[in-house]
Parts: C-alpha cells; sequence; structure tokens
C-alpha cells in the first residue's frame, strides 16, 4: 500500500529535526568530520580524472593526500605568518592614516571639518580607539577561531577523515542510492546532481577565482612596494566572491594605504589603481564567465544570509556547513516553486484525479463463449440425473445469440 504524502512529510520532517540537533549539540565534536567531507568531496573529481589515466584509487588518493599535505604547509608556514604579521601592522597604523587624513581634509577643506564638529570629533574618537579596539577584535578573533579548531583536528582528524572518505567515496554514493526510497529515488538523484552543480560551480570555480585574483593582486601590489600589499590583495580576493565588494573594500584600503605612503608620487598612487582596476576588468569579463559562469551558482545576498543564520544557530560549524545547506536550499526552493506552478492552486484548474484500476480483458477465438456454455450445460445434465432428478429446458443456459 502507498504510503500517504503527509505522512512522507513527516517522516522527512523528522530527519531535518534530527538533523538539526546533532549540529547543534555535537557542533564542535563533528567539525573535523565535516571539514574531512568537505576535503573529499573537493578532490573527488581530481582522484577520478587521476583513474583514469590509470592509476588506482588508492594510489590516487595517496598521491593526492601527499600533494595536499605539502601544500598545506607550504601555506601554514610560508604564507599565514606573513598574513598575521601584514594584519596586526595594518591594525596598528589605521588610527595614525585616520588622523593624517583628517588633518589633511582640515586643513585644505576646513569648512568640511570645523573645529570642534561632529564630524572631526568623530573621527578623531574612531582614530584613537581602533587601536586598542582593533587590536582586542583580531585577538578576540584569533582565540575563538583557535578554540574552535583544534591543532588535533587540523592536523590529525581532517586528513584522516577526507582520506578514507576520499577513498570510499564512489561506494558510499552507491550505497546511499541504494537507501533512496524507491517511489521517490528518480527526483531525489535528479535534485542531488543539481546541487552538487550548484555547489561545485560555486566552490570549485568560485575558489579557483579568489586563488587567481588572490596571486594578482598580493604580488602586483607587493611589486610597486605597497606596503601590507600581501594580505591587502588576498583579503580583497576573498571578499570577491560578493560583486563589487572586494574590490570595493580592498581598493579603497590600498589606495588609501598608497595615499598614506607615497603622498607626492602620483605615479604609484595610479598604479595601485591600475591594479585594481585591471583586475575587475579581467575578474568580470573571462574569469567568472568562464569559469563560475556556466554552474548554477549561488546569490550573494542567498548566501550572506545563510552564512549568518547557520552561523548565529550553529556557530562556526553552521558557517562551514551554509555553503552546501545554501546550495541545497536553493535547489529545493527552485524545485518547490516548479511544482507549485503546476498545482491547481496556481493554475486555478483542479488536477485530474488518478485513473482507476486497470480492467484485463482477454481475446478469445470466435465461438469459446459458446463452447464453454455447452459444457456447462453437460455438466448440470450429468449432475441432475445423478441426483435422479429429470432436466428440464428451462434450466438450461443460454447461448448468445
Amino acid at each position: 500500500m502507498r504510503v500517504p504524502v503527509q505522512k512522507q512529510l513527516i517522516w522527512w520532517g523528522v530527519a531535518l529535526a534530527l538533523l538539526l540537533i546533532v549540529m547543534w549539540l555535537l557542533g564542535q565534536a563533528i567539525l573535523p568530520f565535516i571539514l574531512g567531507a568537505g576535503v573529499a568531496y573537493l578532490l573527488d573529481p581530481v582522484a577520478d580524472r587521476l583513474e583514469r589515466a590509470g592509476l588506482s584509487r588508492i594510489m590516487a588518493v595517496v598521491l593526492i593526500t601527499f600533494v595536499a599535505m605539502l601544500l598545506f604547509v607550504a601555506v601554514i608556514l610560508l604564507i599565514v605568518p606573513v598574513l598575521l604579521r601584514q594584519a596586526t601592522a595594518l591594525i596598528n597604523t589605521a588610527p595614525d592614516m585616520i588622523e593624517q587624513a583628517r588633518a589633511f581634509v582640515s586643513a585644505r577643506f576646513p569648512e568640511l571639518l570645523p573645529e570642534g564638529g561632529t564630524i572631526g570629533t568623530a573621527l578623531t574618537d574612531l582614530g584613537a580607539a581602533m587601536g586598542d579596539q582593533l587590536t582586542n577584535v583580531a585577538q578576540t578573533l584569533l582565540n575563538s577561531f583557535g578554540g574552535m579548531i583544534s591543532a588535533v583536528a587540523l592536523l590529525v582528524i581532517v586528513p584522516v577523515v577526507a582520506f578514507y572518505l576520499l577513498l570510499d567515496w564512489d561506494r558510499m554514493v552507491a550505497q546511499i542510492d541504494r537507501l533512496l526510497p524507491r517511489e521517490h529515488a528518480p527526483v531525489l538523484r535528479d535534485l542531488s546532481r543539481q546541487i552538487d552543480h550548484a555547489l561545485s560551480g560555486f566552490v570549485r570555480g568560485q575558489g579557483l577565482v579568489i586563488l587567481i585574483l588572490g596571486t594578482w593582486y598580493s604580488l602586483a601590489l607587493m611589486l610597486v612596494g605597497l606596503p601590507f600589499g600581501f594580505f591587502i590583495g588576498i583579503m580583497a580576493a576573498v571578499l570577491s566572491f560578493i560583486p563589487y565588494v572586494g574590490v570595493l573594500i580592498g581598493g579603497a584600503t590600498a589606495i588609501g594605504v598608497a595615499l598614506f605612503s607615497f603622498w607626492g608620487e602620483p605615479v604609484w598612487i595610479g598604479a595601485v589603481i591600475a591594479i585594481f582596476a585591471l583586475g575587475q576588468i579581467v575578474e568580470g569579463n573571462y574569469l567568472q564567465p568562464k569559469i563560475v559562469g556556466g554552474h548554477v551558482g549561488l546569490h550573494p545576498v542567498w548566501l550572506l544570509l545563510a552564512l549568518s543564520v547557520f552561523g548565529s544557530l550553529f556557530g562556526f560549524v553552521g558557517m562551514v556547513a551554509a555553503v552546501p545547506l545554501a546550495a541545497a536550499l536553493g535547489v529545493l526552493a527552485r524545485f518547490g516553486i516548479e511544482r507549485y506552478r503546476e498545482s491547481a492552486f496556481y493554475t486555478g484548474q483542479s488536477t485530474p484525479s488518478d485513473p482507476g484500476p486497470p480492467v484485463l480483458v482477454e481475446l478469445v477465438p470466435r465461438g469459446t463463449l459458446e463452447g464453454q456454455l455447452r459444457e456447462a450445460h453437460l455438466q448440470a445434465d450429468i449432475g441432475r440425473v445423478k441426483a435422479g432428478v429429470a432436466p428440464q429446458p428451462n434450466d438450461r443456459p443460454r447461448t448468445p445469440s
């Protein structure tokens, strides 16, 4: 017997509620496993390609793990210390930059910032407070991040989980497919493909865009001699997943630092502006259309909402899971909208009822029914004779005319 739709919805709702409760209760404990699963998901296409090239699955996974560990160690030893050092120096220098900007505007345009005015006082207070507050905020973020992801989880659990999941990824996907409800398996497979398309299009595509932009911005700004150029370039690239935000924040910071450092040298200030202008042109006309444009990506507003909501509900675990959950919810929302447009509530017309059970019609040669009636008549006469009852003509079954 077919399970009613209402009962199926209740079961799926209970399963979703249990998943959210588990994320809320065991967030920090399952964080390394979520990160490991994410790494395995991102690297599975590379393993498949190496398999097609002739390597066995285990050799492909070992090679990928070795290269990934080398890159990770290089980033930790070479890039992260530079980023932290330049970020701290920029935070400490920011009050002096704001004060110099205020003094310059007050000297050139005194009517904009009158002595004792609200804007001038606010800028002065901001510059005085930034040195202490930004340092405290940065230290708090670093401490909380270190508390959320321990060194053991980052260096041991995540690689081990990623290795074993990557090794068994195809078998695991096949096993999950066998567990799907048979009635809804085709729809669930199609939704899974759409979610994978959206998620891979954003994560892999946008990650490649961020890598290219980060390399360009950081190296170019360092070549022109901009202080904190490496950190500013990486920051602008990371924020580029939100259209125009990365170039605006990174460009404004870079130009502000260039004005502070290269005052009186307009050539270098113009070079900083040209670096961001060229990066924006290449990103908008080549990188985004060629790399991300072929995928159904995630709208930046939807992604920010997901990061905010899941981050506030589940902490750092929610922020890690926000991107795949946003992709899944986006696909499910589009699926629901399609079903809504096909429903009677949208069209105003009742949907046709399900057809009744089919009637089996058997085709037989002509005269079959007449022969069966004669046989029945003969058996009836024999039965009456045995019972001692004379057969009656009216009792005989009639043959069709």
